[in-house]
């Protein structure tokens, strides 16, 4: 019998790290031909992903170019995947997410007949704008997909209130399984700038920040309150990883750059970053990633957006939204830096985003659908 050829395309920093623990799934199954192809739409932050899991790309699109949009990413990768579909003939193409390469990889997908599966489906914020373009891509990938890899319950009933079609499973968030290879004991930081950070000094906030519909004031108000939380708590200081994307590096380095206990860093590789959430008091974020991977290590979390597509984290207790007004957002940190009822209240609160199998039920899930197994026990909270 034929192996099943499943080709896992991605092509950002964010999908890489969620889409390692299938990669390494895939390999250990024997009815499962694997191949790894990139679009490019980013580079050196996505290579780190790779190289620290090593995992190899068979194929990369290279698509990448100054001042790239959505539109010449679409372009690139539906130009792109038209040839290599021909050339591989893949039984199944997964996607992950909601990123533009997820949306145009199922898109060509469709195009060639090759099934896809996507990974981490059925979130929603039900604001097409919010975020941009994300909604929409992650709801177009499910008009599209004919396999669903729901993390939670509520995922799935997203997807059956809009009447999917094609099969759903619910598998966990694989993120979660990642944790488990790189969160350490004793481990040494890589980047020569954290490692000189003495994280023992104070209690440490990391922050994230980067979203596109908080670039500009938006931006400058999370600045500025991150700025008074660390004024006045004393023993706080702020790790702050900056993207490299220009309108964001030039508005945190105007707001809080030189400030005391604020440390402004380069983005940071998977271990890096997993090992300080690991070893931080607090995160605040407008990431989707942190606010499943945080809870996971019973970090408290304020998100610096209006609105979540992760809602299971807030009714569960591990995530407070804290939108992107200074006054709030000051507020709400002081609240969890001043009163430890409140912050062990969030800090033990259960996570409901996985128990590390997540990359296991896909993978069972994709034999089932071909015929070769039985149907995976889904994930529960």
């Amino acid at each position: 019998m034929n192996k099943i050829k499943v080709m896992s395309f991605f092509g950002t920093r964010p999908e890489a790290i969620k889409m390692v623990s299938v990669i390494k799934a895939i390999e250990k199954c024997p009815d499962i031909a694997g191949s790894v192809c990139l679009s490019g739409q980013h580079r050196e932050m996505l290579s780190q992903v790779l190289k620290a899991f090593a995992v190899k790309a068979d194929h990369d699109l290279k698509i990448m170019k100054p001042g790239q949009t959505v539109t010449t990413i679409t372009s690139g990768v539906l130009e792109g995947m038209e040839e290599l579909f021909r050339a591989e003939k893949p039984d199944l193409i997964l996607v992950h997410g909601d990123t533009t390469t997820a949306f145009a990889g199922a898109l060509a997908g469709f195009y060639a007949g090759v099934p896809i599966g996507h990974v981490e489906a059925g979130l929603r914020t039900y604001d097409k704008y919010s975020p941009y373009p994300e909604e929409m891509n992650r709801c177009l990938i499910s008009r599209l997909a004919d396999l669903h890899f729901a993390p939670t319950p509520s995922n799935r009933a997203n997807l059956e209130r809009e009447a999917t079609a094609g099969r759903i499973f619910v598998t966990g968030n694989t993120v979660i399984d990642a944790l488990q290879t790189t969160v350490q004991a004793g481990y040494q930081f890589r980047d020569p700038m954290l490692a000189q950070i003495d994280l023992d000094a104070g209690r440490v906030i990391l922050v994230t920040a980067h979203r596109r519909e908080n670039w500009g004031e938006p931006l400058r108000r999370i600045c500025r309150a991150i700025r008074r939380i660390v004024e006045e708590n004393p023993d706080v200081q702020v790790v702050y990883p900056v993207h490299l994307n220009p309108a964001i590096r030039s508005v945190a380095e105007e707001e809080l750059g030189g400030v005391g206990r604020i440390h402004l860093i380069a983005p940071l590789d998977v271990f890096d970053m997993h090992n300080l959430m690991a070893r931080c008091y607090l995160v605040m974020t407008d990431s989707g990633g942190l606010q499943e991977e945080a809870p996971a290590l019973g970090k408290p979390v304020l998100v610096l957006r209006t609105e979540t597509e992760r809602p299971e984290a807030v009714e569960y207790g591990t995530v407070k939204m804290a939108g992107i007004e200074e006054e709030q957002i000051r507020s709400m940190a002081n609240e969890l830096l001043r009163d430890p009822v409140v912050y062990n209240r969030m800090a033990q609160a259960v996570n409901p985003y996985g128990d590390g199998r997540a990359a296991e039920r896909i993978v069972g899930a994709i034999l089932y659908h071909f015929g070769r197994g039985e149907k995976p026990r889904e994930f529960q909270v």
